[in-house]
């Protein structure tokens, strides 16, 4: 049995969150600013805004992971989607169950709203990660993600 639980992100997460999102920032090869983790830090915390944020806490209650997700419209089918964003479990908590149950919690989040899918994109590179998401999926998707910068 799993001694990892999950919860909604509180006020009083930051100092554990902010850790944990540059490490994700670091994966990725991305310089996380203070300014650019104190807006999605806010953003969390606006119940005007889409993007929510789960928490995975260990036995003794310390955020060992996170997950961001947002509802998203899907035109063709005219239902609202969710859409992962960021998962990141610390490296030293990997293999904990905390994936497993941040995934349970999206399921669940899922269910509750009448999201018939969620999406997300990983690195190709991301084998760990992919390897993960396949226990869910079964494969990754056909479809190619493209991204036009405005400069």
């Amino acid at each position: 049995m799993s001694t990892i639980t999950v919860t909604d992100v509180t006020q009083d997460d930051f100092e554990a969150w902010r850790p944990l999102f540059a490490g994700y920032a670091d994966f990725y090869g991305t310089v996380l600013t203070d300014a650019a983790a104190e807006q999605v830090w806010s953003w969390l915390h606006d119940p005007g805004h889409l993007l929510e944020g789960l928490l995975a806490r260990d036995a003794e209650g310390r955020v060992v992971g996170f997950a961001h997700v947002r509802a998203c419209p899907r035109p063709l089918t005219g239902a609202t989607m969710g859409f992962l964003d960021d998962l990141y479990v610390s490296p030293d908590n990997r293999g904990s169950g905390a994936a497993d149950a941040l995934f349970d919690a999206l399921a669940e989040r899922a269910n509750e709203r009448g999201w018939p899918v969620i999406r997300w994109l990983t690195q190709e590179f991301n084998y760990r990660g992919r390897a993960f998401y396949d226990r869910y999926t079964g494969a990754k998707s056909d479809f190619i993600m493209y991204q036009w910068k405005m400069e």
